[in-house]
């Protein structure tokens, strides 16, 4: 490297956001996954050792995935080539994998291929490194938010260890942040950067477990606070407020996340719990999810896990995607959350959705019946010679507009679908089957189902 190629690093280092100077690069830097990198865990020893195998890590952002994949590198001497998924494509990875073979050959130096954002990787790209990855041509380091089970594919899965970062507790970020005040080469230490407590605490808090949001955000403050007269940059919590408005909630529209909340806000509604409901309804909510996906999702639930127990349901998450789609947001958030409660507090059942199981699998597994003749309409003078409507019965002709027929075809005139609950108003509808089947056939009796 030449004097002009130092210069050039010196300064790109230099202007580098705080949050990238500050990450280290030896395993004694590191800061927090102890579970993984605490002294005599397996992956620490080989990492020390030098033989690491090939890794996915994955875990949230800020939590540390592509700093350890620069560590590994460090500890293991290894020439690094990282690509962004994003960015990278199957001839830039054959390209490394080509030099990687070079250098194996005339240096016998192994080299490690960071993938950021693996998941962002269709099956084609992740084959073109499969082969190579096999044979030890490439260690491969993957790094990814998503659960590499649904994005990487599962014959390059079975060949890396899946490494699940947690999330940086507070005291892993305020040893971050202590280290950017105090550190003179990277870190904001030439500057003389005070931080008051409440503003620690706060920055801490909003940056939801996520180092580098904390450090751009010290950053910010820091580079907008005027010294003082001893050339101290003072810090309050005010400064802090305005550097970092809102919490980083981690999100992914498409990924686990958005899975995982939804799953929740499912489960919360089903066991009756209004105010779980509404914490996961407004986590979606908040962190950019289409509210309208959430009122259509909530107009299935009305109808699935409440159903005939509440009628009302229906009618009511109807109109909150309404009034979603006509006031829009963020207006229409008081909408969902009228709906979600309603929910939460309704008589539950899934006597329908029950019902309506058996029934589809009695069609994919039955023959198509036609429909019997008597129920047919009909239309043409040719129709009714040929016995359509013949015996039909109008059921308002007769005393309390019931009247004893057949409605189902021959092969399945026994059959009962719909087993009400006793919840709320499925208790006057086991009362009117009641009655409507002694009439029809004194022997049968509707089934009243029991809550799980």
């Amino acid at each position: 490297m030449d004097m002009f190629e130092r210069q050039f690093d010196e300064q790109k280092r230099r202007d580098a956001p705080l949050a990238a100077r500050m990450r280290p690069t030896a395993l004694h830097a590191f800061v927090g996954q102890e579970h993984l990198l605490g002294k005599g865990h397996v992956i620490r020893k080989a990492i020390e050792a030098g033989k690491v195998p090939s890794i996915i890590l994955w875990g949230p952002p800020g939590s540390g995935k592509t700093t350890l994949a620069f560590v590994i590198a460090n500890a293991t001497e290894a020439h690094f080539s990282p690509v962004s998924a994003v960015s990278a494509g199957v001839a830039d990875l054959r390209q490394i994998i080509e030099e990687a073979k070079d250098r194996a050959k005339l240096y016998q130096q192994k080299t490690i291929l960071f993938i950021d954002e693996i998941h962002r990787f269709n099956k084609a790209q992740q084959d073109a490194v499969l082969p190579y990855v096999e044979d030890g041509t490439i260690t491969l380091i993957g790094a990814t938010t998503e659960n590499p089970s649904f994005e990487v594919i599962s014959a390059l899965l079975s060949r890396c260890q899946v490494l699940a970062l947690k999330p940086l507790d507070e005291n892993a970020i305020r040893v971050i942040v202590n280290r950017a005040l105090s550190d003179d080469l990277n870190g904001l230490g030439k500057m003389s950067v005070e931080l008051d407590d409440d503003a620690t605490i706060h920055l801490i808090n909003m940056s939801n477990n996520d180092a580098r949001v904390a450090l751009n955000a010290l950053e910010i403050a820091a580079l907008t606070t005027l010294p003082d007269k001893e050339g101290k940059r003072h810090i309050s919590l005010p400064t802090i407020e305005d550097a970092i408005q809102h919490r980083a909630l981690p999100y992914d529209k498409e990924g686990e996340h958005h899975f995982n909340l939804i799953s929740a806000l499912h489960k919360s509604l089903r066991g009756s719990d209004p105010n779980a409901s509404l914490y996961w309804l407004a986590r979606m909510l908040e962190s950019g999810e289409d509210p309208l996906y959430l009122a259509r999702r909530l107009v299935r639930f009305a109808s699935e896990d409440v159903g005939m127990a509440d009628p009302q349901a229906l009618v009511i998450t109807v109109a909150a995607q309404q009034a979603v789609h006509f006031i829009g947001m963020p207006e229409g958030k008081l909408a969902l959350a009228e709906a979600v409660v309603y929910l939460a507090t309704a008589p539950k059942s899934n006597s329908l959705y029950m019902a309506y199981e058996q029934v589809e699998e009695e069609i994919k597994k039955g023959p198509a019946e036609s429909v019997p003749l008597h129920l047919r309409n009909p239309v043409t003078p040719l129709m009714g010679k040929m016995g359509y409507g013949k015996g039909y019965k109008y059921a308002h002709n007769y005393p309390g507009h019931i009247v004893k027929q057949q409605y189902l075809p021959n092969s399945l005139k026994n059959k009962h679908y719909y087993n009400p609950s006793d919840q709320g108003y499925e208790q006057q509808v086991t009362d009117q089957m009641r009655a409507w089947l002694k009439s029809v056939s004194p022997t049968k009796e509707p089934k009243r189902k029991r809550q799980a």
